[in-house]
């Protein structure tokens, strides 16, 4: 058996978390991970953490230097959240390691982008749908288009590849990450619930209409392994979506019941503004129902959860490449968040 070794950045995100996880239960993997936190008791035991500032090219050289058995380098490190606008920052994140890594490592095979749906201006308003990966870009500036335009350039000449992966809205177990849709509801949810009221969708009323897809962490996790090995990946983009679709107003009476709730009329609000003061509401609810000590400003990122209630247009992207090129695996949606909600339930995160 060849060993392999993979240096995933953002190892401790959604998405960087979730791959680690995956990566583990393989015999032919040697994870190496970095972050900027420090990782708990179970990631530690799956992968070697470095703590390294990448968006310091010193840093990152000084950190990154001595990994010269890497084979395969997973770019899932995120700079400003939903803000596309933060190119020369995203830019770094990818090129100072990919740098690194291909200077030092001959044993380099090939380097996976985790991008998303904002590639095809979803953050903009309504776009052409279901997009494809070959549909032209938006006007910029859009950091996924500065990513992989140093990929392709400084990829040339190089004996490894790379492979670009666009999910939507990656749904997943993690903690401390403000891009979790999964943990913003179930917060939501609970502070709600708290105070006495029905669960209301709080976002635009067409978003509660509108189409709406997410990416199970688990798949994404197998599909960035297939992407990272397949000879049929290599110098190409990838949409990777459950490959199903939905939308809320289906699904919120399930949601609601699975958090002993009355359903309520939809009524938008700006979480990111009405939010923020409820840390009172969630320490007493982690008090009454002994969960993890978790701070309230590490359960949910207001602002992105904005960003998906809002989205009053469909999101719809097509996953027909990836399935002709040999990754055909698919999940139900609407069985992800039921899960998903009874992990963190389980974990002690929600009520």
């Amino acid at each position: 058996m060849v060993k392999k070794t993979a240096l995933v950045l953002g190892g401790l995100g959604v998405i960087g978390r979730n791959l680690i996880n995956h990566l583990s239960t393989l015999d032919d993997w040697t994870i190496i991970a970095v972050s900027r936190r420090g990782p708990d008791a179970e990631m530690a035991a799956k992968a070697k953490f470095i703590s390294c500032d990448m968006l310091d090219k010193a840093d990152t050289e000084r950190k990154l230097a001595a990994l010269t058995d890497v084979t395969h380098v997973f770019c899932c490190a995120l700079y400003g959240g939903i803000d596309a606008t933060t190119t020369e920052q995203n830019r770094r994140l990818v090129a100072y390691p990919v740098e690194v890594i291909s200077n030092v490592s001959k044993k380099l095979e090939r380097v996976v982008l985790q991008e998303g749906s904002k590639a095809y201006g979803r953050q903009l308003g309504p776009f052409k749908t279901p997009a494809k990966e070959s549909d032209s870009r938006h006007m910029p500036p859009n950091f996924y288009y500065d990513q992989e335009d140093f990929l392709i350039e400084f990829q040339k000449g190089k004996s490894w590849t790379w492979a670009v992966l666009r999910p939507e809205a990656v749904c997943g177990f993690a903690m401390g990450n403000p891009m979790n849709l999964i943990l913003c509801f179930g917060t939501y949810a609970a502070i709600s619930k708290e105070l006495g009221m029905p669960l209301k969708y709080p976002g635009e009323v067409g978003g509660f209409n509108a189409i709406n897809q997410v990416t199970d962490s688990g798949l994404l996790a197998r599909m960035t392994v297939w992407a990272a090995t397949s000879p049929k990946a290599g110098n190409e983009i990838f949409n990777i979506t459950n490959g199903d679709n939905f939308r809320y107003v289906n699904v919120w009476s399930d949601w609601a019941r699975h958090f002993g709730m009355e359903v309520g009329q939809p009524q938008r609000i700006i979480s990111a503004q009405v939010m923020p003061d409820k840390g009172p509401v969630w320490d007493r609810i982690v008090k009454k129902h002994g969960l993890l000590p978790l701070p309230y400003e590490q359960t949910a990122g207001w602002p992105y959860f904005d960003f998906n209630m809002d989205t009053s247009w469909d999101v719809l992207m097509c996953d027909a490449k990836r399935i002709d090129r040999g990754f055909t695996e698919m999940v139900d949606t609407e069985a992800v968040f039921l899960r998903l909600f009874g992990e963190f339930r389980r974990r002690k995160v929600l009520p």
